[in-house]
């Protein structure tokens, strides 16, 4: 099974970007976009100079709980850089959502709850509520990692949009949103 067929099958329709636009982040992206692939993982993200943002972290059931996907984070943690991620809320009808949470949990990351991050799905035409969650190796600012969200937005997830799915994604300003005052509850506040 190639990269592609890996995450294809791990994460929502709604989530995926085209082959195509992945493999065009690669090549005509290559000084900021990377992939890291092994037998039983993929890592995709955007290094950028001031913060780095994971696209897709695939690891294989079979390799779960071996500490693989802590390895290749504590790979981008080495870096020394803010690193930002999407993730979808806990659905009651997929487990593997609060396993994730956990996850990013025990890896020492925070729920970004100034920022609301809704998007609409080319592929399902559905919108799709999304939480940030970051780490830092210093204490930075929730307005910072809404800035580095923006910059992701345009430069990853909208880069070519419409040769890649025939229409533009919404504008930067209609996705995200920062609200100066915090939500009190986390996303992480509803895991066992």
């Amino acid at each position: 099974m190639n990269w592609y067929e890996k995450l294809s099958r791990y994460f929502p329709t709604e989530e995926m970007k085209s082959r195509e636009h992945i493999e065009a982040l690669l090549k005509e992206r290559s000084d900021i976009y990377f992939k890291d692939e092994g037998e039983h993982h993929v890592l995709m993200y955007a290094e950028l100079e001031d913060f780095i943002f994971v696209d897709y972290l695939f690891v294989s059931k079979a390799s779960r709980g071996q500490g693989l996907g802590g390895k290749l984070l504590s790979s981008l943690k080495e870096k020394k850089k803010p690193i930002i991620l999407e993730v979808e809320p806990v659905d009651e009808n997929d487990e593997d959502t609060a396993k994730r949470l956990k996850f990013y949990q025990r890896q020492g990351f925070h729920h970004a709850t100034s920022i609301g991050y809704k998007r609409r799905s080319l592929a399902t035409k559905e919108v799709n509520k999304m939480e940030i969650l970051y780490w830092s190796p210093e204490d930075s600012s929730e307005e910072s990692i809404y800035e580095a969200m923006k910059k992701t937005y345009e430069l990853i997830h909208t880069y070519r949009d419409i040769e890649w799915y025939g229409e533009s994604y919404e504008q930067v300003h209609e996705v995200l949103e920062y609200e100066k005052t915090n939500r009190d509850k986390t996303i992480f506040d509803d895991l066992d």
